[in-house]
């Protein structure tokens, strides 16, 4: 790390782009970056921090800089077209981050679903006792110069966490996702399974899913989950309107009991992967249990507001696994109101690749409403339309545009959930307006 020279951050408000350039900032070093004008929820941390954001320029690389370029500009990118004619070093995200981790007990959370929310909890919890940076995909990211441990979000999407080698790895789960890239369920068990050969100490892994527990290592693999198999078991789980408390149980003897305020299956099972992890780097239980209490969730998880009658949740779900989850998570909390799912599919490949299972997991809310798919910037167009996924859905599905987002006002005391991993939030705000407006027309 060169503290003279400034890093500059080619895609700084990608996730994972934000939270490193914040961890460097705080780390004391010249930081800055460039982007798209339109506005990102990451930007905000950014600009809490004084880092300054530019549009893309050429113009915007000079000497004296480090570039760390986003994976998703190719090469032919206007500023690191620059940056080499100037002969600067131009690193890779993931790549800079290997490097950094290996100064630190390094902790990477991955899995095809729940790595941003598994890293959040486990950056909230050992961040409240011992010294920890952290990287969290919701482009959180904090620096301490003298961190014991570097808690990291690790991506699978084309192999770019196997630029990791990590002390410890928690695996939530293995899944078929990014179609794009992954040719099928065999191709991403076979990346979770290099990461798995490069782990240095241990791997913390659910034992409750079928690809996990064939996992092969030289480290240690320590399974946790509801099924009997697991050394880190919950049993007794009481789900409220508040949350979930249940037991654990170490090796089928009585570990503690614990609680937290998230809703969801999926959520105990995060909280049990953060537990074990704690449990072997021997930090202190009854601090985890508190911290676990404590922990208000990251951006776009689950996310609440209240406007007039209506709950409105905004969540980062955009697989057939994550909606389910999410409707779990709702139905666990609101169990008497109407759950409304609204829907944005990201990427074409994966909406062919996954059709039939989005209509069967969407079908399990009350309602449904889908919004046009959104392309992304590896994929502009497709052949599927978003009436084909419409077709899939059993009580039927109204296509909404971002111009009239009227149909939703015909739900009253209810809960509608925005989901997706593209602009669903402008459809979102769209409805807020709407929703508003006709209060105030009403009094």
């Amino acid at each position: 790390m060169n503290e003279e020279m400034t890093y500059h951050f080619v895609g700084i408000k990608g996730s994972g782009m934000s939270a490193l350039a914040l961890i460097m900032h705080d780390k004391g070093f010249k930081v800055q970056g460039s982007d798209i004008e339109k506005y990102f929820f990451t930007q905000k941390n950014l600009e809490e921090s004084h880092i300054p954001i530019m549009p893309f320029d050429k113009q915007n690389i000079q000497k004296g800089q480090i570039i760390i370029a986003g994976n998703a500009f190719p090469d032919t990118h206007e500023e690191i077209v620059a940056a080499k004619e100037l002969g600067l070093e131009v690193i890779r995200y993931h790549e800079f981050l290997a490097e950094l981790i290996n100064n630190y007990t390094s902790i990477a959370i991955t899995g095809s679903h729940g790595k941003t929310s598994t890293t959040g909890l486990l950056s909230h919890v050992i961040g409240n006792i011992e010294e920890t940076s952290y990287l969290i995909g919701d482009g959180t990211g904090h620096g301490v110069p003298d961190a014991d441990f570097f808690v990291l979000e690790a991506c699978e999407y084309r192999r770019h966490f196997l630029a990791y080698k990590p002390d410890y790895a928690i695996i939530t789960n293995i899944d078929y996702d990014h179609p794009d890239y992954f040719t099928s369920l065999e191709d991403v068990v076979d990346a979770f399974q290099t990461l798995a050969n490069q782990v240095k100490k241990s791997i913390i892994a659910c034992g409750d899913d079928e690809q996990l527990q064939k996992l092969q290592a030289s480290v240690p693999v320590v399974y946790y989950g509801f099924e009997d198999n697991n050394q880190f078991q919950a049993k007794n789980l009481t789900r409220s309107t508040t949350g979930s408390e249940f037991d654990v149980y170490n090796d089928n003897e009585y570990f503690g009991h614990f609680e937290i305020p998230t809703f969801g299956k999926h959520n105990v099972l995060n909280a049990l992967a953060v537990i074990a992890i704690c449990h072997y780097e021997n930090i202190d239980m009854e601090q985890v249990k508190e911290n676990l209490m404590t922990f208000k969730g990251v951006k776009r998880r689950f996310t609440e507001k209240k406007m007039e009658d209506m709950t409105i949740i905004d969540d980062y779900a955009h697989h057939p696994s994550e909606i389910r989850a999410t409707i779990d998570a709702a139905r666990q909390k609101y169990p008497d109101k109407e759950i409304i799912a609204v829907f944005q599919p990201h990427t074409f490949t994966r909406t062919v690749a996954l059709m039939s299972e989005f209509g069967e997991a969407l079908s399990l809310a009350d309602s449904v409403y889908l919004c046009d798919i959104f392309g992304s910037a590896r994929e502009e167009k497709g052949e599927v339309k978003i009436e084909d996924l419409a077709a899939k859905i059993e009580s039927g599905a109204p296509i909404l545009t971002e111009d009239d987002m009227s149909p939703l006002l015909a739900h009253h005391d209810a809960v509608v959930i925005f989901m997706g991993a593209g602009d669903v939030q402008k459809f979102e705000t769209a409805y807020e307006t709407i929703l508003s407006q006709t209060s105030l027309s009403n009094q």
